[in-house]
């Protein structure tokens, strides 16, 4: 069912994103739907856990990177590509609660290697945390602008923005490198966290 959620979310989106929706989908009564989920967040929450039970093995990280950072910069790389798979990825994965200990094992995995780079693991923890907030939020904001299946917004435009901005000139020229190339953008902010991150070890 979960599987079938994922599936229609490409197509309508967060807000679109109904039991009723799903009920039609499967030719079931939506009724139905509330045996297995009591509320749309049930719901998500299974979703969610779906989208790491098929990324797992790219979410812990590189085991063969060469230090901490490589290993964590890998994970992020893993869980950005694993939202950017589905509309709206981010905004269903923030805030869900996991349905199973499947997330647990790339999580572990990153934890044991920055425990064993000298991270004490509180540290490691809230590295880990860090890294993984960043990740999302950047994701919330560059699907916002269309990025991913599904994507219909056609981004900023940047021209009117640095029109209505022109009072600041700053403000306005930053629109160039907040909302383009968001690969671009997401490697240097990361790199940025990543060797920020390494001040808790």
């Amino acid at each position: 069912m979960a599987s079938v959620a994922l599936d229609l979310l490409n197509e309508t989106g967060l807000d679109g994103l109904t039991l009723r929706a799903i009920a039609k989908e499967l030719d079931v009564k939506a009724p139905a739907l509330y045996w297995h989920f009591k509320d749309k967040q049930a719901l998500l929450d299974e979703m969610a856990t779906e989208m790491v039970r098929r990324a797992a093995p790219g979410l812990g990280g590189d085991a063969d990177a060469a230090d901490w950072q490589a290993s964590l910069t890998s994970a992020m790389h893993g869980l950005r590509r694993m939202l950017l798979r589905y509309r709206d990825g981010a905004k269903v994965y923030s805030g869900t609660r996991f349905t199973d200990t499947s997330y647990a094992v790339p999580v572990e995995a990153q934890l044991r290697t920055l425990t064993e780079a000298g991270f004490a693991p509180a540290a490691a923890a809230r590295a880990l945390l860090t890294a993984t907030s960043y990740t999302v939020g950047h994701v919330i904001e560059e699907q916002a602008t269309g990025a991913g299946p599904g994507g219909v917004a056609e981004g900023y435009d940047l021209a009117a923005r640095a029109e209505r901005l022109r009072d600041f000139p700053l403000a306005a020229a930053a629109g160039e490198e907040m909302f383009q190339n968001h690969d671009a953008g997401f490697e240097a902010g990361l790199a940025a966290v990543v060797a920020g991150v390494g001040a808790l070890r």
